[in-house]
């Protein structure tokens, strides 16, 4: 069997569920701490909402959030429509976890699982760092007094 190729990471952010949750779902501070396209709508991000990346190859990179459960957990399916193999919907998403402990929320990062893909190291190396840096950024946001 293949071992599983997903990364992880957790912070402590020290405020309220509800604010970390602003962070993840509203559009205004997604681009912060990853990227969308230019024209992308500011109403909150829900279950069904995409993000469609064009490719300079002509392929596209597509995000879908498969499950939303407010200030709880977020999960984000990931397609690119040139993989070989096509997972299931879920099997390679990045997975918010939000675990209110009172006046501080604990997030967990879970994104994978890329042994599933071919080049799945390469995913694996770019979503280990950007696990390590959107945390810091999700911290750093949901922290400041303008949220």
């Amino acid at each position: 069997m293949k071992k599983q190729l997903i990364v992880t990471e957790e912070i402590i952010i020290n405020v309220s569920s509800e604010r970390v949750w602003k962070i993840l779902t509203l559009p205004k501070y997604v681009a912060q701490w990853d990227e969308l396209p230019e024209d992308y709508p500011e109403e909150p991000m829900q279950e069904g909402s995409k993000v469609i990346w064009d490719l300079p190859n002509g392929e596209q990179s597509i995000t879908t959030i498969i499950k939303a459960e407010k200030e709880k957990e977020l999960i984000i399916d990931l397609h690119g429509t040139g993989w070989k193999i096509k997972p299931e919907q879920g099997e390679v998403a990045y997975r918010y976890l939000l675990e209110d402990m009172g006046s501080s929320t604990k997030l967990f990062i879970e994104i994978g699982d890329f042994s599933l893909l071919e080049q799945g190291e390469n995913y694996y190396e770019a979503s280990a760092d950007f696990a390590k840096e959107s945390s810091k950024v999700i911290k750093s946001l949901a922290e400041s007094e303008t949220v």
